[in-house]
């Protein structure tokens, strides 16, 4: 897939090759057999909000952005705090439907293509209710983070380097990514909920108790978000 441009304008033209611009972004969900547009709880112009094609755990979220864009570090200041406003919402979300509003915040943060373990060149955050212990993982594999703010992640990406962003507990850090294996923070998400069995979207996504994740994801997203964008 091709790297996003390093651009800080919302209104950037879709990638056809990349499947979370259009048309393909809902091609997936169809293979799946999972809703697409009407699995979108919310979206304005910048921003779309939706279940994770393979939730890990009930309430595992993406915040994709709607143009084409390979990662926070490639926003502009308004479209940080946008985000921000979303993660925010999210937070609320997961108050309501399950008691606890702490969430984690996972990007994979392409400085090149398919940098710092994304399999996907396009902003997402993935979003989990209540799930700790991800930051401990990557210090036990020697990848220790430091504060991090929308002015580090810009500042990594302007430098060509890969990053991995974590919020976790209410603290944000960044982490350095270039070298990382695909998927290296959703492998360390899904250990650090003990899961069993495999944990790669593209091994998961039709399996019946996946699929029933992400109805049950879209069910509470679009009973429980308080979100004017």
């Amino acid at each position: 897939m091709a790297a996003g441009r390093t651009t800080t304008d919302t209104t950037t033209h879709p990638d056809a090759d990349c499947v979370l611009c259009p048309p393909l972004r809902f091609r997936l969900n169809a293979i799946a057999g999972l809703p697409g547009p009407d699995a979108v709880a919310a979206a304005d112009d910048a921003f779309l909000l939706m279940p994770d094609l393979a939730p890990l755990t009930a309430g595992h979220l993406l915040l994709v952005s709607a143009g084409h864009l390979p990662c926070a570090g490639a926003f502009g200041p308004g479209l940080w705090e946008r985000a921000l406003a979303w993660r925010g919402a999210v937070a609320r979300l997961y108050r309501r439907a399950y008691g606890d509003p702490s969430l984690l915040v996972l990007e994979h943060g392409p400085a090149t293509p398919q940098g710092g373990g994304a399999c996907v060149d396009h902003f997402h955050w993935h979003l989990l209710p209540g799930v700790t212990g991800v930051r401990a993982l990557l210090a036990q594999d020697g990848l220790d983070g430091v504060p991090a703010g929308h002015a580090v992640l810009r500042e990594r990406h302007r430098a060509g380097r890969s990053y991995l962003f974590v919020e976790e507990s209410g603290i944000a850090t960044v982490h350095p990514g270039d070298g990382v294996p695909s998927q290296y923070l959703r492998k360390a998400a899904a250990t650090a909920l003990r899961l069993p069995g495999p944990w790669r979207w593209q091994e998961t996504f039709a399996l019946p108790e996946s699929k029933a994740r992400f109805h049950d994801t879209m069910r509470s997203a679009a009973d429980g978000l308080d979100f004017a964008a």
